[in-house]
């Protein structure tokens, strides 16, 4: 859970600090001039990348409530940052590094987007089925309180607007007026 926990924080903070990263070390590790200026247009793009990418994963429930991102959350957060960090180390393979930071990119976003309709599916459903359940009359898993009439006990009155209730029958009052 600590890791979890720790990636939720670090995504917000690495849409930061990790292109800042690339700036300061493609400069120490000896690239050119030209490098460093496209470097630094691409990581403008990868940080803006990233801040969506973790606004896409907190918009999911789960995380907002415990504040942590799931494990599948942390692999594929794991390796793109991986992949951004090891940009400036090699300027030789920094060309297809930055192809595969694109599509590393591109793959966790969608994953996220994933896991977003993913978790609003599940309760979707979890909703679909306690309405069922209250229809059914059953009381709803997980402890909370049963809708008022929901109990068998308890039969909920029939409306029937000062006429017997007769289920059969539709009664449709016509009134003429004649000019």
């Amino acid at each position: 859970m600590i890791i979890r926990r720790a990636f939720y924080h670090w995504q917000f903070i690495a849409a930061g600090a990790l292109p800042l990263w690339l700036l300061v070390g493609s400069s120490v590790f000896g690239s050119g001039a030209w490098a460093v200026l496209g470097i630094f247009f691409g990581a403008v793009l990868i940080g803006l990348g990233m801040l969506l990418v973790a606004l896409v994963i907190f918009a999911r429930r789960e995380v907002r409530e415990f504040r942590a991102v799931s494990y599948a959350d942390v692999g594929v957060l794991a390796l793109w940052h991986a992949l951004i960090i090891a940009i400036p180390f090699s300027t030789d393979a920094a060309g297809w590094l930055s192809v595969l930071v694109i599509l590393g990119g591109l793959a966790v976003f969608w994953f996220a987007v994933w896991e977003l309709f993913d978790s609003a599916k599940r309760r979707m459903r979890a909703m679909v089925d306690l309405v069922e359940q209250t229809a059914r009359g059953s009381a709803p898993a997980g402890g909370s309180r049963p809708l008022p009439y929901a109990s068998p006990n308890t039969s909920k009155p029939t409306p029937t607007f000062g006429r017997p209730a007769t289920p059969e029958v539709i009664i449709i009052e016509e009134k003429r007026d004649r000019a």
